[in-house]
């Protein structure tokens, strides 16, 4: 799946993010610098990972002050390294420094995101597998988060309770068991109208077979699976449902889980513990 970025959410996303830090104006600037003056800032790299946000920040300085310019010298998906210069911006400084808080904390974090997901995509090359995010998301910025994680190299799961139907543990516990949740679901989709995947999470073996005996899905989640077990689960499917590992995927292990056959592991790591990349917008 693959994260719609409507011009209108980011925009909206712009401005409300520029209302809670500017307020009712950016005294400190008002009150110490000169209306009118005139400057240049750089956008420096002081990490090395993946850089992201370059697109988004073109966007936020233009929401800023559709007069300051940007000469951009690195995009998004690029390799950085520290004393990187990614941008200069000009014009208004007033308007450089209400934007700089908002570019900086934005593509510091996809910019972080980016990195780890990378790092994950170079250690499954030569096997299957692609990389997955979840839902382990920032509220209000998950389609940054899901951007960054595009930008890196990785593939977007579903963006939220929406666009897919994925049945989780709980949602088979409570519905009587797999057949009766795999059942239901088709019911919804075909009363509804509605045109959704649709994955169901097992928890061993067992439950494995009881999805392949019922069918009607189009992804099985193989939930905290053995190495061994994986293993007998994706030649128990056979290619038959597009097959995820999720659980306990840390970048020690994503390489072993990818050789035991699946298609997808899905890590909530690539968003919700990551470290930002390191980076500063300095007057020239």
């Amino acid at each position: 799946m693959c994260v719609v970025l409507e011009q209108d959410v980011v925009k909206q996303f712009i401005i409300s993010a520029l209302a809670e830090d500017v307020g009712d104006g950016d005294h400190t600037s008002l009150s110490s610098i000169p209306a009118g003056t005139q400057g240049a800032a750089r956008l420096l790299i002081k990490d090395n990972g993946i850089l992201a946000g370059v697109e988004l920040a073109k966007q936020i300085f233009a929401t800023v002050d559709p007069t300051l310019t940007l000469e951009v010298f690195i995009n998004d998906g690029a390799h950085v390294k520290h004393g990187d210069i990614v941008l200069i911006v000009s014009g208004s400084v007033h308007a450089i420094l209400k934007a700089e808080r908002l570019v900086l904390n934005t593509m510091q974090r996809m910019s972080g995101i980016a990195t780890v997901t990378n790092q994950v995509t170079e250690l499954l090359k030569g096997t299957r597998t692609q990389v997955l995010d979840t839902r382990k998301t920032t509220p209000n910025i998950r389609f940054l988060e899901k951007w960054a994680v595009r930008i890196g190299g990785g593939v977007n799961h579903r963006i939220g309770l929406y666009d897919m139907i994925l049945i989780k543990d709980n949602h088979v516990d409570y519905a009587g068991g797999i057949k009766n949740a795999i059942q239901n679901a088709q019911d919804y989709l075909n009363r509804t109208g509605k045109k959704l995947q649709i994955e169901i999470e097992t928890r061993n073996l067992e439950e494995v077979q009881q999805v392949l005996d019922t069918g009607g899905v189009d992804r099985i989640m193989l939930d905290n699976f053995s190495f061994d077990n994986l293993r007998k689960a994706v030649q128990l499917i056979n290619e038959h449902f597009v097959t995820e590992a999720s659980g306990g995927i840390t970048m020690e292990n994503a390489r072993e889980y990818a050789l035991c056959g699946v298609d997808y592991i899905s890590m909530g790591a690539l968003t919700h513990s990551v470290k930002s990349l390191d980076m500063s917008l300095k007057a020239m």
